[in-house]
């Protein structure tokens, strides 16, 4: 009778390792698609800040004395540039800044596509156009990869939060991650004058 309970009591504990071990497993996984859905969206504003210098030089000819929204672009992307984030350390302090930094950038690469209606000559060369299109083009994968990001924050906290992972997740470390929100003013559309 006592090899039986001391039978049960092995198995019992085997049964909440494997439990507990699991559960685990599933947060790392979680985290690291977190860590990579961040890397996605570094890569896309990193390939919008490698756009700019390009964009820049096609507009300094044709629109010269348009000065002060060129160096306010090139200024806005070496700020971009010098800021990073650690996947591993999301915070929300951390991310608004980051998206304070990209929000200025995008800011001013509006102004300068506003400035490419001033002048027909700079709007029909090829080398515009296709930067153009280019920029559009790294716009629309930024969007993808915050979505995709805010998707495995969300797939990440919720495994954190769940019961029974979260006790796991609170013995280990597994902090709820950040989403990337909106920024301020972006339910209105921008206002454009020439």
């Amino acid at each position: 009778m006592k090899n039986k309970g001391l039978w049960i009591a092995v198995a019992a504990v085997a049964v909440v390792l494997v439990w507990g071990v699991s559960k685990y497993n599933a947060l790392v996984g979680s985290n690291e698609k977190v860590e990579n859905a961040w890397s996605q969206v570094e890569n896309q504003y990193q390939r919008r800040a490698d756009l700019i210098p390009n964009l820049v030089n096609t507009v300094k000819g044709y629109a010269a004395h348009e000065q002060s929204t060129l160096e306010e672009v090139v200024a806005a992307r070496a700020k971009a540039t010098q800021l990073t984030v650690d996947a591993s350390s999301l915070t929300p302090e951390k991310l608004a800044e980051y998206q304070k930094v990209q929000g200025e950038v995008g800011s001013a690469l509006g102004r300068l596509m506003a400035i490419s209606e001033a002048y027909p000559d700079l709007k029909a060369n090829q080398n515009f156009m296709e930067l153009q299109a280019q920029l559009e083009g790294t716009e629309n994968r930024i969007a993808v990869a915050r979505r995709d990001f805010n998707e495995s924050v969300r797939a990440y906290n919720l495994r954190t939060k769940r019961f029974p992972a979260n006790i796991i997740a609170s013995m280990f470390g597994f902090e709820p991650k950040a989403y990337f929100e909106a920024v301020s003013g972006a339910e209105s559309a921008p206002t454009v004058e020439f």
